[in-house]
């Protein structure tokens, strides 16, 4: 329903934005992160999601696309509410989350407040799977992340699979990383791509 929010920012808490459109104030349920990007005061523009329940609609928002498309693939985890899922992302980027999620570090994870092991565990499992089956899998790996390791060197076959868990398939990514020094850090790689995507 809304895609996004532009305007004044006039009101913000360590959970929240207040960002005010043609005289209306939209409360957008956000990320530390978002916070740190966004200036009380100043203009800005923030992506939504609107979650509706039975007995309340709340609206969430982020300074990137990438930070809310991350959102969206982790509350579509069993178990995984909006109220975990910015946790994660206040205290972890998308890039962080997804080789958090490429590499099984539960402990990353759990990192974010309130976020325990057996609930981290789930996020990966979960994640890898759906990952798995969209790409299809050889001896338990992706087969796209095989076939790119097989073809590129470097950290590039990594950040091609951790960019998959945020929905990215290899066609999408490898011409933007053969761009790259594949030498630099997985992290790097995946931010680098994002940007160049224009995603974030």
């Amino acid at each position: 329903m809304f895609y996004s929010v532009r305007g004044k920012l006039i009101h913000t808490t360590t959970t929240c934005a207040v960002v005010e459109c043609g005289g209306v104030g939209y409360n957008c349920q956000t990320t530390m992160n978002t916070l740190k990007q966004i200036k009380l005061g100043s203009e800005v523009m923030l992506f939504t999601y609107l979650n509706v329940r039975e007995d309340a609609m709340e609206l969430f928002g982020f300074a990137t696309k990438t930070e809310l498309e991350t959102f969206k693939t982790l509350i579509s985890v069993s178990g995984v509410g909006p109220k975990a899922g910015l946790s994660i992302l206040s205290e972890l980027s998308p890039e962080q989350v997804a080789m958090a999620i490429a590499t099984d570090d539960i402990k990353t994870i759990t990192r974010a407040q309130g976020v325990g092991k057996k609930l981290a565990q789930r996020v990966i499992l979960e994640l890898k799977d759906k990952l798995a089956k969209s790409l299809g899998t050889a001896d338990g790996i992706p087969v796209a992340s095989a076939a790119a390791a097989a073809t590129v060197s470097g950290n590039v076959p990594k950040a091609i699979e951790a960019l998959g868990v945020l929905g990215y398939t290899p066609a999408d990514v490898s011409p933007v990383l053969a761009a790259f020094d594949s030498s630099l850090p997985v992290e790097q790689l995946i931010a680098m791509t994002l940007r160049q995507m224009g995603r974030q």
